[in-house]
């Protein structure tokens, strides 16, 4: 996650920052409150440690170019809502509420969109723990440090690969505690603070985090309704050359596009002429709706694949308590990323990669099922937005967990605070982006049961019309 904390208090450019266009909250009321719903937010959110010092009003007043007024209000503000503690003769401290048997119910979720993943196929999982606990024996004998990951889990992955297109060793994969530890293994290695990474914009949050926690200087490349701007990314990498890439050509989070072959060759060709190091993000790759996804990327580069990292995860395709990701590379690649691990972590739990190898045998009775249940719940959040906020423009994406949607009006962020102030978390579309962009669009997953859905659509309506001022006769039809 973002932070913005140095010894205990909060910069006031970084938190400035996180901040982003946060004057889209106050289109519906005093500029006060826009402001302290996004700081509200980032307290929720985790972006903005709990327990850390706020900087002083004049402080973030100058940084925002607001009066000192508008800020002395939002602290009061989170102050009487329980997210500010003052303190005499200190700066406030952030906070969260605490309940009482007499207060007014807390603001606890009751619907959730923040998170695009599925619940475990349950049958299937506890099958592989049960067989995963008669192959750990061997294990036991050993004193249980797996740097690279365990045999059997690296050739299921390693096979996966070549049936793919993508011939693979099992030495050409480490694995990894979830597809987060793999770019961050991968950024602890090739990156220095201050360094510049490409990303697309939009792109996956949790990159974004991760880069910022090191100090990282994302440069974006906008995608566009059609999917990537090759030419643009061309351009970005030989005026700005950046230390590494990050990019997720399968499934697009939070687009759901994917990079077709020939635009596929193209980008392969413009990192090897460029030199320019790759994280190629297929975390989502399993996850196709309408159209089967191209060979992995990395077949694509007919020279210098050692400039191709693939990251993949357990978690979309399978179960997000796994905790298994892992990183495909050409093996002098690998060997570098795998001397620095013993600094940063001891390897992953070898029971949780004994279930996970077992789960990839069973692949093919377990992802079909998972993808039309993906169908199925897609095709209900369209037909929900349609009903409840036909104004809204779902991008074309044809596979991935979740919509990327178009808003009639640049008002994610108060949307996103109008929302969880109602129970529903979702998180607004400058959480995807670079300095506060994407006030305009907003990701809506659809990985959720059907009566959850329809409960968190309803809400995201309700949210909607209360940052719109819409006055509008709510829908009473239920979509089932």
């Amino acid at each position: 996650m973002t932070t913005v904390l140095t010894a205990r208090s909060l910069d006031v450019d970084l938190l400035a920052r996180e901040l982003g266009n946060w004057r889209t909250s106050s289109r519906s009321g005093p500029a006060y409150h826009g402001l302290a719903d996004a700081i509200r937010l980032l307290i929720v959110d985790g972006r903005v440690p709990v327990g850390a010092r706020l900087p002083s009003e004049r402080a973030l007043a100058e940084a925002l170019r607001v009066s000192r007024t508008t800020v002395t209000a939002a602290y009061a503000q989170l102050r009487e809502d329980g997210y500010l503690h003052a303190r005499q003769g200190a700066r406030s401290t952030t906070a969260l509420p605490l309940s009482s048997p007499a207060s007014v119910a807390p603001a606890i979720p009751t619907a959730n969109l923040a998170a695009a993943t599925l619940a475990a196929p349950a049958a299937v999982v506890s099958q592989a723990f049960a067989e995963a606990a008669e192959q750990v024996t061997p294990y036991l004998r050993d004193i249980g440090i797996e740097l690279r990951g365990v045999p059997p889990l690296r050739e299921a992955i390693a096979e996966r690969y070549c049936a793919r297109g993508l011939p693979t060793e099992p030495d050409e994969i480490l694995v990894t505690t979830g597809a987060l530890h793999a770019i961050g293994l991968i950024l602890a290695t090739y990156t220095q603070p201050d360094d510049r990474v490409l990303v697309e914009q939009p792109t996956y949050h949790g990159g974004l985090a991760a880069m910022a926690v090191r100090g990282l200087r994302p440069v974006p490349v906008a995608m566009t309704p059609d999917g990537w701007e090759l030419d643009a990314i061309d351009a970005a990498i030989r005026q700005l050359a950046p230390s590494l890439a990050y990019l997720i050509p399968d499934n697009h989070n939070p687009t759901g596009m994917t990079l077709p072959p020939p635009g596929r060759r193209r980008l392969a060709h413009i990192i090897g002429e460029t030199r320019t190091r790759t994280i190629i993000d297929e975390t989502i790759t399993d996850m196709w709706l309408d159209e089967e996804v191209p060979a992995p990327f990395a077949a694509s580069m007919t020279a210098r694949r050692d400039l191709v990292l693939t990251v993949g995860s357990m978690s979309k395709s399978f179960w997000g308590g796994l905790r298994i990701g892992w990183i495909r590379a050409e093996r002098n690649t690998l060997a570098t990323v795998a001397a620095l691990r013993p600094a940063i972590d001891m390897g992953t739990p070898v029971f949780e990669q004994l279930a996970a190898a077992r789960l990839l045998a069973a692949e093919a009775d377990v992802l079909p099922e998972r993808r039309e249940i993906l169908r199925a719940r897609r095709a209900l959040l369209l037909d929900l937005l349609a009903e409840h906020l036909p104004d809204w423009r779902p991008s074309p994406g044809k596979g991935g967990m979740s919509l990327w949607v178009r808003l009639p009006a640049p008002m994610s962020s108060a949307l996103s605070a109008a929302a969880s102030r109602m129970g529903l978390e979702i998180p607004p579309g400058p959480r995807f982006g670079v300095d506060g962009t994407l006030e305009r669009f907003i990701r809506v997953p659809y990985t959720l049961p059907d009566d959850q859905l329809v409960t968190s659509i309803e809400l995201l309506a309700r949210a909607w019309r209360a940052v719109t001022g819409s006055t509008s006769v709510e829908p009473t039809a239920i979509v089932v």
